[in-house]
């Protein structure tokens, strides 16, 4: 059987798709899986041992682009796919599986995709309330009852990967690392703030720490003003790595304090001990999955809200989550 995944546009719903990939392989022991996503994923869908190849999508968000998808259908039809699975729910990401006759095409109803999707799920929200739950839901007929336990996300980094990252970047390995990421794409009310994190910063490296900061270029600035709040204790990689780089540097961390964002799934898939803040976010939807996470929030009637900025304007749901609090969670997680 081939199969191809049309991934989701965000780096952590695609590390909960994961357990999905796990038991289509379960299921079908014969089975090649590829994966069509947007660029700033591949990255991550080539660390997981389940997708054979990633074809980069050429779209972004919102472009409709018809004839630069009938081009990629036929690129797609070409290959002889026996099965789809349609990640998102937006009726443009299925498209191109109709366009290429792809002939079972399977996933949600999402936004009244009938006839483009032939093998439609509708999702129990209360059956199904995590995102990891509803992917895995795919791999079952439509109306089937899940089978539980569903496995934690998984990526792969090894020794070797680390080693060449390393080399590549001129870094040379602290004996004890933590590292902050202090970035969230949704907005900042995913945020803690950057002078926490400088708080945080001085009292780990005080303990012996080296303090990595990873994020994307749009990241930088947010950790440049946590490096200049903790003179000569960070080194700020935000924008400086490639995705893939950033997930074997993350692979060496000791222990890992992130927002609710990319980069907290990418930790605990990596399975790195992990701290995790929220504010007007929940836990209760797209949570760290890992024995090794530790969630932190203030969880005030104001929150989770949702918003991509505070709405009352004090963002009290993470700038009274205090560096003290965040600190004794790492010295819990930190390696004895």
């Amino acid at each position: 059987m081939k199969a191809l995944i049309v991934a989701p546009s965000w780096i952590g719903d695609t590390i909960m798709a994961q357990p999905l990939f796990a038991r289509l392989h379960a299921s079908h022991p014969d089975l090649r899986l590829d994966a069509l996503a947007p660029q700033w994923v591949v990255p991550v869908l080539q660390r997981m041992a389940e997708i054979e190849e990633v074809v980069a999508s050429p779209f972004g968000h919102g472009q409709l682009s018809l004839k630069a998808r009938w081009r990629l259908a036929r690129e797609l039809a070409a290959r002889g796919y026996d099965a789809v699975y349609v990640l998102p729910n937006s009726l443009k990401s299925a498209l191109v599986p109709f366009m290429a006759g792809i002939p079972r095409r399977i996933g949600f109803t999402g936004e009244s995709r009938f006839g483009l999707i032939n093998i439609r799920h509708d999702i129990d929200k209360v059956a199904l309330p995590l995102m990891v739950e509803r992917f895995a839901q795919l791999a079952e007929p439509p109306g089937a009852q899940l089978p539980r336990p569903i496995s934690h996300p998984k990526i792969r980094s090894t020794a070797a990967d680390q080693e060449r990252t390393l080399s590549e970047l001129g870094l040379e390995r602290p004996l004890r690392i933590a590292g902050l990421c202090p970035g969230a794409e949704y907005g900042p009310a995913k945020r803690w703030p950057a002078r926490h994190f400088a708080a945080l910063a001085r009292k780990l490296a005080e303990t012996g720490y080296a303090i990595w900061l990873f994020g994307s270029p749009k990241d930088h600035a947010i950790a440049e003003e946590i490096a200049q709040l903790a003179p000569g204790v960070c080194r700020n990689l935000c924008g400086a790595t490639s995705l893939g780089q950033a997930i074997d540097l993350l692979a060496l961390a000791d222990f890992v304090v992130c927002n609710d964002s990319g980069l907290m799934h990418v930790a605990a898939a990596l399975d790195r001990p992990l701290v995790t803040l929220y504010g007007s976010s929940s836990p209760g939807f797209t949570p760290p999955l890992s024995d090794q996470a530790d969630i932190l929030s203030l969880r005030l009637d104001c929150s989770p809200c949702f918003k991509r900025d505070c709405p009352l304007g004090h963002l009290d749901c993470l700038n009274k989550l205090l560096p003290e609090q965040v600190f004794s969670a790492c010295l819990k997680r930190s390696p004895s």
